[in-house]
């Protein structure tokens, strides 16, 4: 039978782990609501913008259009989004099996490069061969998790841009986990550049465009913001993704922690009965001993 100050200590210690991870649960749950706004907000005009330009990209040639450029594949370059703290399941584990599955599989052969947004992702590549080559490749990207906003992250997308159009890179992947709801993150990978025009469904119905003031302006204005709004999309994305499955793991721990207490106090109140018995049969023993 274990030592009763054994279990009140371990009790205590539970105690507090529950009481830890309750609050982590209600602070995830506020930052989830306000992350779900954003990206919900966010949705619908990052893939009205994405549908566009893919419809504007068909009618123009690789002159016109330098993030269309698609003659060889060779230099791939897969962008990472994870989180810069753990205790949230599975959201890391799975985005970085997905992007070893790419390498292995999908892009086998290719010089492959990993930009790591996130410090559990850069944990993971860091010391790999394929963790950041490009020199054109923006620095430093786990501090816009600090104060996430549209403008910082355009900058990040220019650099990226920047090395597409040196050459650096023949193609540019995405890969983040995209916010469902609270309880369910699904991995999605997404291609980033070059621009692709949208597949022939078969419709035989192409879009026909007017351009005001002009082409060339247009096209030129268009196409970088909505890139840059791509992964901004996809931050905002992995972001809500983040809190959801910290809140959902934290909840799953809470509840672990209350049965673990029920447990313990039962073990608890079984050893202080043996105990309580024992002393009696000893003084019943001592007294018996005494009358005889």
């Amino acid at each position: 039978m274990p030592n009763l100050k054994e279990v009140r200590v371990r009790i205590t210690s539970v105690n507090s782990t529950k009481q830890i991870t309750s609050a982590m649960k209600m602070v995830s749950a506020a930052k989830l609501r306000k992350a779900q706004d954003a990206v919900t907000q966010m949705r619908p005009y990052a893939e009205k913008l994405q549908e566009i330009l893919k419809g504007v990209s068909a009618g123009l040639d690789t002159s016109e259009n330098v993030y269309g450029r698609n003659d060889k594949d060779e230099n791939v370059l897969i962008i990472t989004i994870s989180s810069n703290r753990g205790l949230c399941g599975a959201f890391n584990s799975q985005v970085i099996k997905h992007v070893k599955h790419l390498i292995a599989d999908d892009y086998k052969g290719k010089n492959v490069t990993i930009l790591t947004f996130g410090k559990k992702a850069e944990e993971a590549f860091r010391k790999t061969d394929h963790f950041i080559k490009g020199t054109l490749l923006p620095r430093h990207t786990n501090e816009i998790f600090d104060d996430l906003t549209y403008d910082r992250t355009a900058e990040a997308a220019s650099k990226i841009m920047g090395a597409f159009k040196a050459k650096q890179f023949d193609r540019v992947m995405l890969v983040y986990n995209s916010f469902k709801n609270a309880a369910v993150q699904i991995v999605k990978t997404e291609q980033f550049l070059p621009v692709l025009p949208p597949e022939n469904d078969g419709s035989g119905v192409d879009a026909d465009y007017i351009f005001e003031p002009n082409k060339n302006e247009i096209v030129g204005d268009l196409i970088p913001k909505s890139l840059k709004t791509q992964l901004f999309k996809a931050l905002l994305d992995s972001t809500a993704s983040e809190h959801g499955a910290r809140m959902t793991a934290m909840h799953k721990a809470t509840d672990n922690a209350t049965d673990l207490i029920k447990e313990l106090k039962l073990t608890y109140n079984k050893a202080r009965q043996a105990a309580i018995t024992k002393e009696i049969l000893e003084i019943v023993g001592g007294a018996e001993a005494l009358n005889g």
